[in-house]
C-alpha cells in the first residue's frame, strides 16, 4: 500500500530565504568591497568592449528582428542597440565573457561572478529610465555597485563548498541563481517575490558542463552565462507579474533539486553572507586565459625572458626531453588536455597551449586563440612535451580560505642535460595579495579597451567617472549607460 503524501505546503527552503533576507535586508559597509566593485566593474565592461571586436559574439547581439528599438529599453553598452531588458541581458552577458577574460572565483566550484552584470545592468538601466518617463528618481550607479556585490557573494559563497561541476552541472546556474535574487530587488521586488524567482531558478533546467570538457569543448561556453542572467531576468519579471514559488524547490523528496541533480546532498556553507567574495575577487589582468592557468602562463612569460632563444624553430624544440608543469588537482581536471584542438574555445581552456604560447612568444592575447595562430607547428610541439604534475601543497592552498592560491610551476629539461631554472608563481596578478600592483594594470587594460569603442574626449570622461568613486556612485544609471553608447 503506497504511504500517503502530506499536500500541506511547506515553509520555503532555509536557503532559499537566506538569500532573500541578505538581498532584501543586508547592508553593505564594507568601503573595500564598494572600491573592488567599482574596479570590476571597468573591467568587465572593458572585457565586453574587446568581445566586440569578434564576430562570432557579435552575430550573436542585438534583436531578433532587426531594427527593433524598445522604448525606455535597456541599452547595450559600446553598441547602438535598445532592447527589453531580458534580451539586452543577454547582450551584455555574452559580450562580458565571450573572452574568458573577466573577474574569476576559485573553489569547490569554479566561476566569473562579474557575468552576473549582464542582468544587473540590463534590469537597472531598464527601471532607471522607466522611472525617468515616470517622473521618479532614477536608480544611481551605487544601486549597481551594491547588486554586484551581493550577486558576488550569493554566486561564491554558495562556490564555497557545493561542487557543481562533481555532478556534471556548469558553474552558469550560480550566475542564474545570483543574478534572479538581485535583479528581482531591482525590478521593484519584496523578500517574498525573491524567495519566489530564486525558487523558480532552482527548478528550472540546469546547463549541462558538456561544452567545457573534451571532447565536446565549443563557443557555447562563451555565451551560457549570458544565456543564464538573461533567464534570471525573465523569472523575476514573471514573479513581478504574479507568478508563483515552489517552497521546497530544493529538497522536495525525489522531484526537488538534491534528490534530482544533487545526488540526494544538501548545500554546504563555509560562512554566511556578506561581502567576502568582492573582496577576495581574482581579476585577470594581463592575458585572457582560463584562471587555473594565469600563473602558469606567467612562469611561461619569465622563461620565455630565459631560454626562449632556445625554442624558436622546430629543431630547437627537438632537443627537449620534457617540460613539467607543477600544478593542482582543480586545474589537471578542467584544462589539461591533450590531442588536438579544434576551435579557440578549446585552446583557451587547455594549460599546455596557453604555457606553449606564453614560452615562445612572452605574451598572450586572444588572438593566440583563433585557428591562423594555432597553425603554428611549434605551438603543438611544445604540447607534446609537456607532462602536468599535480601538487599535494598547491591543491592544499588553493583551498585553504585564508590564502586561496593558485600556484603553478614549469621547468624546462634539455637533451643535452640542461635545464631551466623551475619558475613558480604561486598568486596572479589578479590575486588580493597582488591588488596594488594589479590595479594599476586593469586601469590600463580598461584604457586599451575603451579605445576600440570611443575617441579621445569620451575615453577620458568615462575613465574619469569610473576612477571617481563618490561621483560614479552618485550618477544615475541611464546616463552612466548613455556615455557608454556609440
Amino acid at each position: 500500500m503506497s504511504a500517503h503524501i502530506s499536500n500541506v505546503r511547506p515553509d520555503p527552503d532555509q536557503v532559499i530565504v537566506d538569500i532573500a533576507n541578505y538581498v532584501a535586508d543586508f547592508e553593505i559597509s564594507s568601503a573595500e568591497a564598494f572600491d573592488t566593485a567599482r574596479n570590476c566593474l571597468m573591467d568587465t565592461l572593458g572585457c565586453g568592449f574587446e568581445a566586440l571586436d569578434y564576430p562570432a559574439c557579435t552575430k550573436l547581439l542585438g534583436p531578433v528582428i532587426a531594427g527593433t528599438v524598445v522604448p525606455n529599453g535597456a541599452k547595450v553598452p559600446g553598441t547602438s542597440y535598445q532592447l527589453d531588458p531580458i534580451l539586452a541581458a543577454f547582450n551584455i552577458g555574452a559580450m562580458i565573457r565571450w573572452l574568458d577574460f573577466n573577474d574569476t572565483w576559485l573553489a569547490a566550484e569554479w566561476g566569473h561572478p562579474s557575468d552576473n552584470l549582464g542582468g544587473i545592468l540590463a534590469s537597472a538601466d531598464y527601471m532607471s529610465r522607466k522611472h525617468v518617463a515616470e517622473g521618479k528618481a532614477p536608480l544611481t550607479m551605487k544601486d549597481v555597485l551594491t547588486a554586484m556585490i551581493k550577486a558576488h557573494e550569493i554566486q561564491g559563497v554558495l562556490a564555497l563548498e557545493n561542487s557543481f561541476n562533481r555532478v556534471g552541472l556548469d558553474h552558469v546556474i550560480l550566475v542564474k541563481i545570483a543574478s534572479t535574487a538581485v535583479v528581482t530587488k531591482l525590478l521593484g521586488g519584496n523578500k517574498q517575490d525573491i524567495i519566489n524567482a530564486v525558487s523558480n531558478a532552482f527548478v528550472d533546467g540546469q546547463s549541462l558542463r558538456t561544452y567545457r570538457h573534451s571532447p565536446n569543448t565549443g563557443s557555447r561556453k562563451s555565451w551560457a552565462a549570458g544565456d543564464a542572467t538573461s533567464r534570471a531576468v525573465r523569472l523575476a519579471w514573471m514573479t513581478l507579474q504574479g507568478e508563483m514559488g515552489y517552497p521546497s524547490a530544493l529538497t522536495a523528496k525525489t522531484w526537488g533539486f538534491y534528490d534530482v541533480l544533487f545526488k540526494g546532498n544538501a548545500f554546504k556553507f563555509q560562512r554566511p553572507y556578506g561581502s567576502y567574495v568582492m573582496e577576495q575577487v581574482l581579476f585577470k589582468i594581463s592575458f585572457p586565459a582560463e584562471f587555473h592557468a594565469q600563473t602558469a602562463v606567467e612562469s611561461a612569460f619569465q622563461l620565455n625572458k630565459e631560454v626562449g632563444n632556445r625554442l624558436q624553430t622546430l629543431e630547437d624544440i627537438a632537443n627537449i626531453e620534457k617540460i613539467v608543469i607543477t600544478t593542482h588537482e582543480s586545474a589537471i581536471r578542467i584544462i589539461d588536455k591533450t590531442g588536438p584542438m579544434n576551435n579557440p574555445a578549446d585552446r583557451d581552456h587547455c594549460i599546455q597551449y596557453m604555457a606553449a604560447v606564453g614560452l615562445l612568444k612572452g605574451s598572450l592575447t586572444a588572438l593566440d586563440y583563433e585557428d591562423t595562430a594555432a597553425a603554428d607547428p611549434r605551438i603543438d610541439a611544445l604540447r607534446d612535451k609537456m607532462t602536468c604534475v599535480e601538487k599535494s601543497e598547491y591543491t592544499r592552498d588553493y583551498l585553504d580560505p585564508e590564502k586561496r592560491s593558485i600556484a603553478n610551476a614549469i621547468q624546462i629539461f634539455f637533451k643535452d642535460g640542461t635545464q631551466s631554472s623551475n619558475i613558480a608563481v604561486e598568486y596572479p596578478i589578479g590575486h588580493r595579495r597582488r591588488r596594488g600592483e594589479g590595479i594599476p594594470e586593469l586601469v590600463k587594460k580598461f584604457q586599451v579597451n575603451l579605445a576600440r569603442r570611443f575617441d579621445s574626449a569620451r575615453q577620458a570622461e568615462i575613465l574619469a567617472l569610473c576612477q571617481d568613486q563618490a561621483k560614479l556612485e552618485a550618477t544615475s544609471v541611464n546616463q552612466f549607460v548613455d556615455m557608454l553608447m556609440v
